[in-house]
């Protein structure tokens, strides 16, 4: 069996950071349109980043590690320029799908990092595999949005 090192411990709350930071984000993006479907889409997509968080947060604890707790000086950057780009842009739906696809193509990275480490139990690779998978269908599907927007 591998085992679950202090290392993996950090990278998966690294990820849950920038998991509960994308939540974030797609609440902001929500609030900030009035296009129906849009909103709705970005309500989903804070809701599945939201029960991500809560895969992860499981998965650290069941295998000792803490859990830490924090808002990344990135993430509060991104919000605050999706918060600019609402504001000033003329088509802000395309501005915030725009900023959406580069979160969504970020999010791959990361999950490709971590699911690179050797030392990943069974259990925390179908987690991230999963959610990898759910993050690259929403990558399309927010490309295909803006594509017709």
């Amino acid at each position: 069996m591998k085992t679950y090192t202090e290392t993996v411990g950090n990278k998966l709350n690294n990820l849950l950071e920038k998991t509960y930071d994308a939540e974030k984000g797609y609440k902001k993006a929500a609030e900030n349109t009035d296009h129906t479907y849009l909103k709705s889409y970005f309500e989903k997509k804070a809701q599945q980043r939201y029960d991500f968080g809560h895969e992860l947060k499981s998965e650290i604890k069941s295998f000792g590690q803490e859990i830490d707790k924090g808002d990344s000086i990135t993430s509060k950057a991104h919000r605050a320029w999706m918060d600019v780009k609402a504001m000033f842009a003329s088509d802000n739906e395309e501005a915030m799908l725009e900023e959406a696809i580069r979160g969504e193509k970020a999010s791959l990275e990361e999950y490709s990092e971590v699911l690179q480490e050797s030392t990943l139990p069974p259990s925390t690779q179908r987690v991230l595999e999963n959610q990898k998978a759910s993050i690259e269908t929403a990558l399309k599907t927010v490309t295909k949005l803006e594509d017709i927007h």
